[in-house]
């Protein structure tokens, strides 16, 4: 094989008649003359080893080729990244990291110069590919700004075409902006989160369209990560949320995917109370009924103290779901409503429920805690030294809470410091000796709890 490249290169040589000249001074692929004949001939011998992974004997060569005739082949950058990457993993002096991840990123941009109007594998290929690579090496010295730019220049020229990986970086480093300062970028990290969702809209459904499953669940995956982000970036709130989704509600009211998607995004920032939740609900439920548009009617019935249709609503949602974090939020927003309506029985109870599908539901355990204290008379209604013992079942539960979620930590705590003063003293107790210190108690009714006297 190599006898045939030598051939082929010297008879160019011989038919041309001209001097020596590298690619890279002529802006041809191979060069001219010896010099062609040299890119070739390294071009023969650093392909061997690269695809072998033997990394350290192609270098020389692929070295020779990438800087005399790098517009020769692709399969400079393709082998030159991993020949790059090998050698950054090898390296333990920082400064000589740092000067090979420039060398690096100069490799991508050289593959856009020479080789970026590849159809299949183009500049915003690329560039998303350099993108990754930068923060891979970079790691938590990886500066936003940078992958920001690049990848913000290629969606600006690209649009709908931008390769997803690129939107996805982009949101990445948005996300990371956002961190860095809620104030600066706020606006702008929510300006973001809009124009990638649309493009990542019309990408699945191009993706859609054309049958290429295997690529729409791609998108649906970025997707995803860029909503997640955007549930746990502080940008969410629901005002915010509602200036955005309420007229694209009324403009999609025809669209289910569309419904869906908002519906999980306003659940999953806990906007249910808003109008763009009530409307996208009553929409995708006229459509196809689901948990979420059952919920979200529930909602609305709710706050508007239609409590009989409320129920109604979320037992219907309850029952098209086993998805245990909808299940939970539909049975504590049951007991919420029967706590409203002065049953605490019922509200513990749903409140249980809700407990059952997700353990570490606080805000469940501190309902349970406040129906008790509504419910400290009721069960000791002739004995207010041993209704006070019920505070002891109070502080216990919101003990348990704060267990279970550390973000209700700081609530739970104020609560604790106010309740625990309501603990019977010891002179109310000197009259009861099963109240004696570190004794266990039972109350019992409905509240039904064992607890231990301090």
């Amino acid at each position: 094989m190599k006898s045939k490249i030598f051939v082929f290169a010297l008879g160019a040589f011989i038919a041309t008649g001209l001097s020596a000249q590298k690619g890279v001074d002529n802006g041809t692929p191979f060069g001219a003359g010896e010099d062609s004949i040299r890119c070739l001939t390294n071009i023969s011998l650093f392909i061997p080893y690269a695809k072998s992974g033997n990394f350290k004997d192609a270098y020389p060569f692929w070295k020779i080729v990438y800087d005399e005739c790098p517009g020769s082949t692709k399969n400079i950058y393709i082998y030159g990244v991993n020949i790059l990457n090998g050698q950054f993993a090898e390296e333990n002096d920082a400064a000589k990291k740092e000067a090979i991840i420039n060398d690096l990123m100069k490799l991508y941009d050289d593959r856009i110069k020479y080789f970026g109007d590849d159809k299949q594998y183009g500049k915003d290929w690329i560039v998303s590919r350099k993108a990754q690579n930068y923060n891979q090496l970079k790691g938590e010295d990886t500066d936003p700004n940078v992958i920001y730019k690049w990848t913000g220049e290629v969606i600006d020229e690209f649009k709908e075409k931008t390769e997803p990986l690129a939107v996805s970086l982009y949101m990445f480093a948005s996300f990371k902006l956002i961190q860095s300062d809620m104030e600066k970028y706020k606006e702008q990290y929510v300006n973001d989160f809009l124009r990638c969702s649309s493009l990542l809209d019309a990408q699945q459904t191009a993706a859609k369209a054309a049958g290429n499953e295997k690529e729409e669940e791609n998108i649906a995956a970025r997707k995803i990560e860029i909503e997640k982000n955007f549930v746990i970036s502080g940008a969410a709130d629901c005002e915010t949320l509602q200036s955005i989704y309420g007229a694209k509600v009324e403009q999609n009211r025809e669209n289910l995917e569309f419904l869906k998607e908002t519906l999980t995004l306003l659940r999953r920032v806990n906007c249910k109370e808003t109008d763009a939740f009530f409307a996208a609900s009553e929409y995708a439920h006229k459509i196809e009924p689901t948990a979420e548009s059952a919920m979200g009617l529930g909602n609305k019935a709710f706050k508007d103290k239609d409590f009989a249709n409320a129920e109604k609503y979320y037992n219907e949602a309850i029952g098209m779901t086993d998805d245990a974090e909808i299940k939970a939020e539909l049975y504590y927003a049951v007991a919420i409503m029967a706590q409203q309506q002065s049953n605490p029985v019922k509200a513990k109870q749903y409140s249980l429920k809700c407990l059952a599908e997700r353990s570490d539901y606080g805000r469940a355990y501190i309902l349970i805690a406040t129906c008790y204290i509504a419910g400290t008379k009721s069960v000791f209604p002739d004995d207010p030294v041993l209704a006070k013992c019920v505070y002891y079942a109070v502080v216990d539960k919101l003990e348990r809470a704060r267990q279970v979620d550390p973000s209700v930590a700081d609530e739970v705590g104020k609560l604790i410091s106010t309740y625990a003063k309501y603990y019977p003293t010891k002179e109310e107790v000197f009259m009861h000796p099963e109240l004696d210190n570190g004794k266990t108690f039972t109350i019992g009714g409905w509240i039904g709890e064992t607890v231990k006297i301090r």
